[in-house]
Parts: structure tokens; C-alpha cells; sequence
């Protein structure tokens, strides 16, 4: 939960509630689809001293520290100390479908006229987007251009022209790692089996990482051939 600095500074907290169609957000996946247009309602909770200023509803979803999407719907109100206010307005995601698809973390954040963030809260979101959405073709490219570095790099072993010392091979082999992780973490979103996280993320593309230096690594060092000289000896058979 955040806080904005006028509600630090008075050492209360405020809250924030939200439902989407009836259905409150933080308990199981919220369903984002781009044919319906959805209700919203969110409910903040002031515990401050102080009125809070809300001017903004934002909507987002995001992944590997990027936003995919975000909505901003003007809803000016004030919350007065120590009181509960609720309002309602209709969201229309038409063009979602074109900016993501899948699972990701979505934030609904309540921004005052300062635009800063007064509260949010977090949840997943399973948006019925396109695959030839932003994050879908984000998705696309990371995997294009993790298959032309595993293709650079085994090639380069193949042909025998890998640095001959075995941290540089390692270091040869580590944006194939790493490209891997990431295809693998937006894999799994895209197919709405684990939404990108840092407890997610993490594992994925460390591990993804971890496994392509120890490749590199022991890979065998390139012997370069030996030109004949001229005192070497050929057998030439008979």
C-alpha cells in the first residue's frame, strides 16, 4: 500500500478499495476483455489528519518493470479526516486487446493533483488481449532475438572461433541466458500460468543466466590447427 507524503507526514494511513463488476480486486484474478466495458468502484479510506485530494483513477498493467497499458479516468473528490468516501465510474477497455494479453500485475492507484500516488492496490489481471498486442510482439522479439544469440554462439563453438579464455566463452554465452529467462517468464504469461513477478522473474532469468555461463564455460577451448612447416613430414600412401 502506498502512501502520499501528506499522509506519511501525518503518520495515518489511507486505504484503498476497489471492485470491478461487483467482484473486489485482490481476491483472484481480475478479467480485463476488451469487447465489455466494466464498472469500476473504488472506496478510500482517510486515516490521516488531513483532506485527501484525489483528482485521478489509474488503471495499469505491467511487466519486467515496464507498463504495458495504463488508464487514467479523471474522478475529482475529496476525502475528508477520518472518513470514507465511494465513487463509481465505467471503464471502456476497447483498445486493450492491442496493448497486451494475458496474465499480468495490474495497479489501481488513486493520484491526487499533485500526481502523486495517494493509495493503491495491486492485483493479477488476465487481460484477453491480441498476440499481436505491444506486449505480445514485446514477447516476439525477445524470443527472435534470443534464438540469433544462441545461434551466434553455437556457431562461433562450432567453428571454433570462441575466445580461448573460459570467462570470456562464459560471457560469450550469457545474453543467450538471460533471453532465455525473459522468453520463458513472458511464455508463461502470455499462456496464463504465472504472472510476471520479482518472485517469478527472478528465478527465471538468474537461473536461465546461471546455466548458460556454466555452458560457456566448459565449453573445450579452441585448438586452432597447426600450419605445416617446412620440415614437416608427409606420408603419402601408396
Amino acid at each position: 500500500m502506498l502512501l502520499s507524503p501528506a499522509a506519511a507526514a501525518q503518520g495515518g494511513s489511507v486505504l484503498l478499495e476497489a471492485d470491478v463488476d461487483g467482484r473486489p480486486v485482490g481476491i483472484g484474478t481480475l478479467v480485463l476483455d476488451p469487447a465489455e466495458t466494466s464498472k469500476i468502484s473504488i472506496t478510500v479510506r482517510n486515516g490521516t489528519d488531513t483532506v485527501q485530494r484525489v483528482k485521478t483513477v489509474r488503471i495499469s498493467g505491467s511487466a519486467l518493470a515496464l507498463t504495458f497499458f495504463a488508464y487514467d479516468t479523471t474522478v475529482p473528490f475529496d476525502v475528508p479526516p477520518r472518513s470514507v468516501e465511494t465513487r463509481s465510474f465505467p471503464l471502456d477497455p476497447s483498445d486493450l486487446g492491442s496493448q497486451a494479453i494475458g496474465l499480468l500485475p495490474v495497479e489501481i492507484e488513486v493520484v491526487d493533483v499533485q500526481r502523486e500516488t495517494i493509495a493503491s492496490i495491486t492485483t493479477s489481471g488476465d487481460v484477453k488481449g491480441s498476440l499481436w498486442s505491444v506486449y505480445g510482439a514485446f514477447g516476439l522479439g525477445v524470443l527472435v532475438l534470443t534464438a540469433l544469440s544462441w545461434a551466434g554462439a553455437l556457431i562461433a563453438l562450432a567453428r571454433r572461433r570462441l575466445p580461448p579464455n573460459r570467462w570470456q566463452r562464459a560471457m560469450r554465452f550469457l545474453p543467450a541466458g538471460i533471453g532465455t529467462g525473459l522468453v520463458a517468464v513472458i511464455s508463461l504469461s502470455v499462456l496464463r500460468l504465472v504472472a510476471p513477478s520479482p518472485t517469478a522473474e527472478i528465478p527465471f532469468i538468474v537461473g536461465a543466466a546461471a546455466a548458460a555461463l556454466l555452458l560457456g564455460y566448459v565449453t573445450p577451448h579452441p585448438v586452432e590447427q597447426r600450419p605445416l612447416s617446412d620440415v614437416d613430414t608427409v606420408r603419402i600412401p601408396r
